[in-house]
């Protein structure tokens, strides 16, 4: 199944470093959000964007991961001539990520 299904996710971008969370829609699923949803996995998953170091904080009493993902904007808002310079799809992109049932 996809990540969707158990949970959904926020971005925000300062510069060139953009932070994703993962936020299970319910606790009973936060285990299996913690376990399977990793730095590598996810570096793996956006393996197209090509990002520098990221980091990981686990939120367990919120039900949730942030990852902050280094030069993963090509430069940031002002720099970058993606149509995505903010990086709000990747969100979306991480969502898709596929976890066992």
């Amino acid at each position: 199944m996809q990540l969707r299904a158990i949970a959904h996710s926020r971005t925000g971008d300062k510069g060139n470093v953009s932070n994703i969370s993962v936020i299970a829609y319910d606790m009973a699923d936060w285990p299996r959000i913690e376990a399977e949803v990793t730095e590598e996995r996810l570096r793996a998953h956006l393996e197209w964007l090509q990002i520098g170091r990221i980091e990981r904080f686990v939120l367990p009493q919120l039900g949730a991961l942030n990852f902050v993902l280094h030069a993963a904007l090509k430069g940031g808002v002002t720099r970058s001539l993606a149509l995505d310079a903010h990086g709000k799809c990747l969100s979306s992109g991480l969502l898709d990520l596929e976890i066992a049932d």
